[in-house]
Order: C-alpha cells, then structure tokens, then sequence
C-alpha cells in the first residue's frame, strides 16, 4: 500500500510538473480549442494618409482687378471647408480653410470685420519660452501662437488667419487659411466688412 502511495505521489507531482512547465511556456489550455498566435496588426499609417489634401486657393484674375476692399464681402462654408472672397454673388477667390473642431466649433452667422492685424498674437494658444525662443518649462515667458493676417470676427478672439489646414475642422474656434488665401482676403477686407459663416 505504501508502494502505491508512492506511485500515485510520484504521478500527482509529474502531472503538476508537467502542468507548470506547459502554462510557463504558454502551451497549456484547458477545452479542446488550441491557442493560436495573435495575427499580426496592421502598419500603422503615415499621418500624411490622414490628412485630406484640399484644393488650393483659386482665384478668379479677372475680378480680382475689379474687387476692392468697398466691394468685397466674404463667405465661409463650414461643410465645405472653404472661404470665399465675394463680389456680389460672384467668386472672386475660393480657398481652403479649417473651422473650429467638435467642442470648440466656429461660431455661424453674420459678422463684420472687427479689427484687422497683420502680425497677430493669440492670448490664449502659445508656448512659454526662455530668452532664446525655446519652449521650456521654467524661466519662461508666455509667447501666443502666430496668427499671421487676422481678421478678428468676434469679441471672443474668433478670427481668420493663417494656420495649419489638415482637411477637416481642426482649430479651436477660429478660421484658418493658407498663407496665400489668409493675405488675399485680408488685402481685401477692411474693418467692418461683412463675413457670413454656415452651412453655405
């Protein structure tokens, strides 16, 4: 009986062993499904691949001689994600631009050009800096984000101004344009000069 004992010991340890090297090696499973590998993810894509390339800035030559910045009125289409300098009804320049993202959305409606600076600093949206111009965490003073050729809409800080155009609604509010459109449209408003945003 001791013998016995002993053997079913011995056969309770070897079934344990062998139990606690296959789980280590990740071998072990209980049921009948064997465990396959994890299948391999998939690259990961570039963030160029998700960037919406959007048209450039077109302009019309022809009504550009005749635009003024008494004639003109502007236009921005938020579906579209597009501004459009306006003589009338007609076009005179059509850019690109990207609108306030999901919680800080542009607001729509009817505007008037409130101020116009050509070397705009935001005072909210920056960096702090040291004495160099580098962006560090102590030692610093605060530098707002460049907003090149503004054209302020609202007493909020919205405003139109040249800024990075990813495809779709990427900003915290304000408009942002192409370096190209941003100086047109600004050349062509003045203070007071009407600007509709929508679902145009």
């Amino acid at each position: 009986m001791a013998a016995n004992f002993m053997r079913l010991s011995m056969l309770i340890r070897l079934v344990l062993l062998t139990a606690f090297v296959s789980s280590a090696s990740g071998q072990f499973h209980l049921g009948p499904k064997s465990r396959q590998p994890s299948p391999t993810p998939p690259p990961m894509r570039k963030a160029s691949d998700l960037i919406r390339r959007q048209e450039p800035l077109k302009v019309n030559q022809s009504l550009l001689k005749q635009a003024t910045q008494d004639n003109t009125r502007i236009v921005v289409s938020i579906p579209k994600q597009r501004a459009y300098l306006m003589i009338g009804d007609q076009v005179v320049a059509d850019g690109p631009v990207s609108s306030g993202r999901r919680g800080h959305e542009t607001p729509h409606g009817h505007f008037n050009v409130m101020e116009k600076d050509p070397n705009h600093h935001s005072s909210l949206y920056g960096d702090f800096v040291d004495g160099s111009g580098r962006i560090v965490r102590g030692g610093t003073h605060f530098a707002g984000a460049s907003m090149k050729w503004f054209l302020r809409l609202t007493g909020e800080g919205v405003g139109m101004h040249i800024g990075i155009l990813p495809g779709y609604p990427a900003s915290h509010g304000c408009i942002r344009e192409s370096v190209d459109g941003a100086k047109l449209f600004y050349d062509y408003a003045k203070v007071g000069t009407s600007i509709d945003v929508g679902d145009f």
